[in-house]
């Protein structure tokens, strides 16, 4: 059974936005789209694996990094795109303080 999340991702809020919880057991993620909306400016978009983030002494693997997706675009991750999660480590992404993304997952 497909399971299917979405977001909406501001800058504005400055902070690492949590997609997917570390031992969620929703981790084999088959696509990953995301939209810059914005009509006029690129955004600037990071998306990485962690574990244990508010430990501090975490590991972290960036799957794209700073990538700029320019206006009215989008970016699909899919396939050997996505790697294969451990169940300890979360999804999360950031994006550029006056960018504002759509995620959408499929899992």
């Amino acid at each position: 059974m497909a399971i299917n999340r979405f977001f909406n991702i501001t800058g504005s809020t400055g902070v690492t936005v949590e997609l997917i919880a570390p031992f969620a057991q929703t981790n084999n993620i088959s696509s990953v789209t995301l939209t810059n909306i914005h009509d006029t400016a690129d955004a600037t978009v990071t998306l990485f694996l962690e574990d244990q983030p508010a430990s501090g002494a975490s590991n972290r693997f960036n799957i794209i990094h700073t990538i700029a997706i320019p206006s009215d675009s989008s970016l699909v991750l899919e396939g050997n795109d996505i790697p294969s999660i451990p169940d300890n480590f979360g999804t999360y992404i950031t994006v550029g303080s006056s960018d504002t993304v759509d995620v959408m997952i499929n899992i």
